[in-house]
């Protein structure tokens, strides 16, 4: 006869210290809890209910600058430093873990236009309204390496004179060239005071400029005649071009898949391209209620941030049709300028009310180090809530975001204007000929026409 003999060592589930927890056994056969299914729904709920409890996304404000916040540029070699630059003319560089400046780069005579960073991280490339180039050497960017300079200021390493002024500029990922916009795009090398090369389609002025990070040579630029322009520096005229019906304002590469783009436009949406694809939009991000005026990807390419004339910050997943985040606050003005951290940790929002703010990319993350029980516990409640997700109360409770009164109004009026814009189109259209109206789709209808 064989007999089954329940055998338990005590040292298995004895404490050794009073602060030690307890050993549980469980046993994962589901026919034993017939509950769980409801007990993990209640988990999920009660998890989308604490995420809006503990939502504190604001951090702190940068406070410094004498005019509006008009560009910021991060170091990619220090996670803790960020330039930012403003209409007066000033330059500086903040440390954002103590949210004080570091650095000050006086020079330029009119607004601080656009600014970037070499690939290395040592030389500060800054453009601007007194048609300047200037490039800056980098101190350390913390306040203990910047009590070496007596005054906290610094000199610029050159200075290039142009004939036009200057709209925005970029750094190469992997090179040592800077591309600038403004009546043409110039390509500029660090060691020569004359462009290198100039491409000009069209007559207009170009307003932003950004390079590939995968392809070191191309680069795309929207300018003020609605085009957004791809071009190519081994050849000598530009690539492609793709003509819209309103202005973009800014453009950003996803890091993760270097060949799609996302634009911030004019006429409040976001559009995601294909550069290989340019006759259709990938994706139309929707939410905000005025002009887009600057876009930057997450460093994991799973999400980018926007800022707004309408005052707000909001965060859209790379494939999401509306924002998952709108950050907002009473003072806070125009978003001119976004940048999120190079650790996808933090957004940093300039503003017309001269103010750099931190923000938090999820609003209710816990800040500072988490003990692995934290950690397990944080990741399991995530991945409850994403498994129900989808049920009527967990997805009201994870979608609801309070909105300021002028932007909520907004929103309803803009919902109404296009809801009567579609009713008119289904009735001309119901009052036509059979096939003499084809409505387009929307990824569509913002593109006049494509030119190659």
């Amino acid at each position: 006869m064989k007999v089954k003999v329940i055998s338990r060592s005590t040292d298995e589930f004895t404490r050794e210290r009073s602060q030690d927890l307890q050993r549980v056994f469980r046993n994962f056969d589901p026919s034993l809890r017939t509950q769980e299914k409801a007990t993990e729904y209640v988990r999920a709920l009660n998890a989308a209910k604490l995420d809006k409890i503990f939502a504190r996304p604001f951090i702190g404000a940068m406070d410094g600058h004498r005019d509006s916040i008009k560009c910021m540029a991060k170091n990619p070699s220090y996670l803790k430093g960020i330039f930012s630059g403003s209409d007066d003319g000033d330059i500086r560089l903040w440390d954002i873990a103590s949210r004080q400046t570091v650095c000050q780069f006086p020079g330029h005579q009119g607004a601080v236009q656009g600014l970037t960073v070499s690939t290395d991280g040592s030389i500060l490339v800054s453009c601007g309204s007194d048609c300047t180039v200037r490039l800056w050497d980098v101190p350390g960017a913390t306040l203990a390496d910047s009590d070496s300079l007596s005054d906290n200021s610094a000199k610029p390493l050159a200075v290039y004179v142009w004939k036009n002024a200057f709209r925005a500029v970029d750094h190469q990922w992997d090179g040592d060239l800077f591309a600038t916009a403004g009546a043409q795009v110039d390509i500029w090398n660090h060691n020569r005071s004359q462009p290198v090369n100039t491409f000009d389609w069209g007559t207009d002025t170009t307003i932003s400029v950004r390079f590939n990070p995968g392809e070191p040579n191309v680069l795309a630029t929207s300018a003020n005649d609605r085009s957004i322009t791809l071009y190519d520096l081994r050849m000598s005229s530009p690539a492609r071009k793709v003509i819209m019906r309103t202005k973009t304002n800014s453009i950003a590469w996803n890091p993760m898949e270097p060949m799609n783009f996302t634009a911030a436009n004019e006429d409040c949406n976001c559009y995601s391209y294909d550069a290989r694809k340019l006759d259709e939009a990938k994706c139309v991000h929707k939410d905000h209620v005025s002009a887009v005026m600057d876009i930057d990807f997450s460093p994991t390419g799973r999400e980018f941030v926007t800022g707004s004339y309408d005052r707000t910050v909001r965060i859209f997943l790379y494939n999401g049709g509306h924002s998952r985040e709108i950050y907002h606050t009473k003072r806070m003005q125009r978003v001119f300028c976004v940048k999120y951290s190079c650790d996808a940790s933090y957004v940093i929002s300039g503003s017309d009310d001269t103010n750099l703010r931190l923000w938090k990319a999820k609003a209710s993350e816990q800040l500072g180090v988490l003990l692995p029980r934290e950690k397990k516990k944080h990741e399991y409640l995530d991945a409850v809530k994403n498994r129900y997700k989808h049920l009527p109360e967990v997805k009201r409770i994870v979608r609801h975001r309070h909105l300021p009164k002028p932007i909520y109004k907004a929103a309803n009026l803009r919902r109404t204007m296009l809801e009567a814009e579609r009713r008119k189109e289904q009735k001309r259209k119901a009052h036509s000929a059979p096939g003499s109206i084809v409505t387009g789709s929307i990824r569509k209808r913002r593109i006049i026409k494509e030119f190659e």
